[in-house]
């Protein structure tokens, strides 16, 4: 009986089957661990939520011309979206990398733009399903209405795939649990936390309300709550704009590292 030899699948172009099988895989990843990539963020965001309904007295403040709780809830929804998108990204890369199983990634036929985008997706997938689910839930509680709908998607999407870019690029720097964590406390977290999500930059005195616009957090959270309520401290386009800019550079820095194979292939 004569065997005939099987002749080697030949990619051209994009490598669409394996491109999909890699963004179901970071997928199902935080699926099955849905109490801790899902649930748990839902519930740290209404315990801020919380806290600033009691114990500071939100529900009596306002922002401007909107109530300060329908003026907050956009930015923590926001903020735990870009969290976990992050959390994602960087999370799968360092733990491949200490586990020894990064080659299972590196070596089927995937180029580093395909890599990239595969990652990207999957964060942008959590990160959108914990905004809606927390949105969903928060609407209990307080009345919470869609001012542009485009624009508060346009705004998610650009700062989940931010922040997903982000930890890409972080969890192929970093060579332990350690690194990861520190860009997470030293960079991430006061990033957020000085975007203008528990209040108005306009309230600052010069010249931090000035320096305030250069973070990009503030932009990506003052767009998304353009979006929910209509008030915005900028100008939404140039902010898409600037985050379109800031997304372009770090995809070209994320697809420059998987191609030089920094710190993934030695």
């Amino acid at each position: 009986m004569e065997i005939k030899a099987i002749a080697p699948r030949t990619v051209r172009g994009i490598n669409t089957v394996g491109l999909l099988t890699l963004t179901r895989k970071e997928i199902s990843r935080f699926l099955n661990v849905y109490l801790q990539t899902l649930v748990a963020p839902v519930i740290t965001t209404l315990l801020f939520y919380t806290i600033f309904a009691l114990a500071f007295g939100g529900e009596d403040r306002m922002a401007g011309t909107i109530p300060f709780m329908q003026f907050l809830a956009p930015g923590l929804i926001m903020m735990t979206m870009v969290q976990n998108a992050f959390a994602n990204t960087s999370s799968s890369i360092v733990i491949a990398k200490v586990q020894g199983n990064i080659v299972d990634v590196l070596m089927p036929p995937l180029s580093a733009g395909e890599l990239v985008a595969a990652y990207t997706m999957g964060a942008v997938a959590r990160g959108m399903l914990v905004g809606t689910i927390t949105a969903c839930v928060m609407m209990i509680f307080s009345p919470m209405g869609i001012h542009n709908l485009f624009a508060a998607v346009v705004y998610a999407v650009l700062g989940n795939m931010m922040l997903a870019v982000l930890g890409i690029i972080g969890g192929i720097w970093s060579q332990k649990f350690d690194h990861i964590a520190a860009v997470t406390n030293f960079f991430i977290t006061p990033m957020t936390f000085l975007s203008g999500t528990f209040y108005s930059v306009d309230s600052l005195p010069a010249p931090w309300s000035t320096l305030a616009h250069y973070n990009p957090f503030f932009h990506m959270i003052d767009g998304f709550r353009y979006g929910m309520t209509g008030h915005a401290d900028s100008d939404v386009v140039m902010g898409a704009m600037i985050l379109a800019a800031i997304n372009m550079g770090l995809l070209l820095c994320a697809w420059r590292m998987l191609k030089s194979g920094y710190r993934v292939k030695s």
